[in-house]
């Protein structure tokens, strides 16, 4: 609704009672506009609509992939998307993505835990419900600033400027953005995740990631000793989450089915299996097997009937079950088909390494069963990206037969490397990735999702070093605040973005010219007017 119009339903409301003297129609509008989200439903049936249309406009042309970074606190969050409208205009096509890694490393009672889905489960929603927080106090900001600019035009006549800043508050863009949600492996059983998915939804999430490992053995996508479930297992869990949707009224909800196949080698169970070829003998197909007879049975052997040979899968002494060595990438093929066949919108494929020609190979033998198939796909921290990307243009170039006697493959990481050729060919990749990922390999959404972990970390390693030594003072004032300063970085007023100037509005609408503000001659944040 059009500012105008917001004052006059306002006005409608306000003379329709006989004793709301003093409550100003105006007033009314702008704090009605700062809130334009009542409750993180709204906030779910509205982002979904986003990343639906995202969708199919990627499909018409993969140059428009999206993007997102992971955020572990409402503040990053906030300013992330502040930077992105200074930046670039537009939140078209950003999103926020929330780490369940760094949920566990950062945000756990418990302390630093690792990413095996230890921490409470009740703290992921609660960090969607504080971003959102965070974001609708952004736009309450900006619309704030607007409104000030707004009294100061028509206070100094000027009609030209009063109609550009009405235009700009009737066409402000929100700092409100999808949120892909990492619900683990669902934190127990298919009720479980349905109880912890209806909270993260009503907290705001229209999006929810959730992975094919057993809950109780959840690993890291990076690191070793994964173990996957059967897929009914993990299609009981897509549905309960859709469920979690469709009871809250959010039906375009979206769901990303991630394998970890890839890199998994067990499983904790042999699958159901009521005929050959379904989907549990599939699945138990791929088990690393012996041919037995009674004779050479064992005690405890679990012995299963497959076309007529007795077969013993290889349990380990943790009574889990290997599969066949190289078998990965089937599994990880048969777990996308069979996700988006039974409700998932979404995949999301953890590799070892980022290689588009790897993650294609794969998305390409998806595509031939499900031609619209799409990747979430990770640019995890977790990859050495130099290495990685000087290696593959060191092999690249090897196959090709160009000569690469100057370079030592093994040792392509040091910084003697920096200036070379292949290293300018390496960057390019790197730099081109996101793009070569979204048109060759279905990769529809691009994300990082530690990159606020590290950049907090290497910023405070920095100003430690020249704050706590000869530097002192001036290693903050060179280094962050001057920086601010001149970048026009928002949290440089760190008073107004906490919401000083948004309180001292409200003071003056509910006490009028005896509110006390903290605003005036004497507020130090003054300094930075210019």
């Amino acid at each position: 609704m059009a500012y105008q119009d917001q004052i006059t339903q306002a006005q409608i409301l306000i003379e329709g009672q006989n004793t709301w003297n003093g409550i100003d129609p105006e007033s009314v509008a702008r704090m009605r506009l700062q809130n334009q989200f009542k409750t993180g439903l709204d906030i779910a049936r509205y982002t979904a609509r986003i990343m639906r249309e995202d969708m199919a406009a990627y499909d018409a042309d993969p140059s428009l992939y999206t993007q997102s970074l992971g955020c572990w606190h409402g503040f990053i969050g906030q300013q992330k998307m502040i930077s992105i409208k200074k930046h670039f205009g537009s939140t078209k096509r950003r999103y926020l993505y929330l780490s369940g890694w760094m949920v566990a490393a950062l945000r756990s009672e418990f302390g630093p835990l690792p990413d095996q889905s230890m921490h409470e489960k009740t703290s992921v929603p609660a960090l969607i419900e504080e971003l959102y927080t965070f974001l609708r106090q952004a736009d309450a900001r900006e619309l704030g600033m607007l409104f000030r600019d707004l009294d100061a035009a028509r206070k100094s006549g000027n009609m030209v400027k009063e109609r550009e800043i009405l235009s700009a508050i009737d066409n402000h863009q929100t700092h409100i953005v999808p949120i892909i949600a990492d619900i683990d492996a669902g934190f127990g059983n298919a009720e479980a995740t349905y109880l912890l998915a209806k909270k993260m939804i009503e907290a705001g999430a229209c999006c929810l990631q959730i992975e094919n490992q057993v809950s109780d053995e959840k690993q890291c996508g990076h690191q070793d000793g994964k173990v996957t479930v059967p897929h009914e297992d993990f299609i009981a869990k897509i549905r309960a989450i859709r469920y979690a949707f469709l009871e809250l009224g959010v039906d375009d909800g979206l769901i990303v089915a991630r394998t970890d196949s890839l890199g998994a080698g067990l499983t904790k169970q042999i699958a159901f299996s009521r005929e050959p070829g379904d989907i549990g003998d599939l699945y138990n197909g791929f088990l690393d097997c012996e041919e037995i007879t009674p004779e050479n049975c064992t005690n405890g052997d679990v012995v299963i009937n497959r076309g007529g040979k007795l077969l013993r899968p290889k349990r380990l002494p943790s009574n889990l079950f290997q599969f066949r060595p190289g078998t990965g990438e089937d599994r990880c093929v048969l777990d996308c088909i069979t996700a988006l066949q039974n409700g998932a919108d979404l995949l999301w494929i953890e590799t070892e390494k980022p290689h588009v020609d790897q993650i294609a190979g794969m998305v390409d033998r998806i595509r031939e069963v499900i031609p619209n198939a799409k990747l979430v796909y990770n640019n995890s921290p977790s990859f050495n990206w130099t290495i990685n990307f000087r290696q593959q243009v060191y092999d690249a170039w090897e196959k090709a037969g160009q000569d690469v006697s100057q370079y030592d493959r093994a040792r392509l990481m040091s910084v003697d490397y920096d200036g070379s050729e292949l290293a300018q060919e390496a960057d390019e990749r790197i730099r081109t990735f996101q793009a070569d990922g979204a048109k060759r390999a279905g990769i529809f959404h691009h994300l990082i999702t530690l990159p606020t972990y590290h950049t907090a970390a290497l910023s405070t390693d920095n100003l430690a070093k020249e704050y706590f030594g000869e530097q002192g003072m001036l290693g903050y004032v060179r280094n962050v605040q001057r920086q601010e300063i001149r970048q026009g970085i928002a949290c440089v007023k760190h008073q107004n973005m906490a919401g000083s100037d948004i309180g001292d509005d409200h003071k003056e609408y509910f006490a009028g010219e005896a509110a006390l503000k903290a605003g005036g001659a004497h507020n130090t944040m003054n300094q930075f007017a210019a």
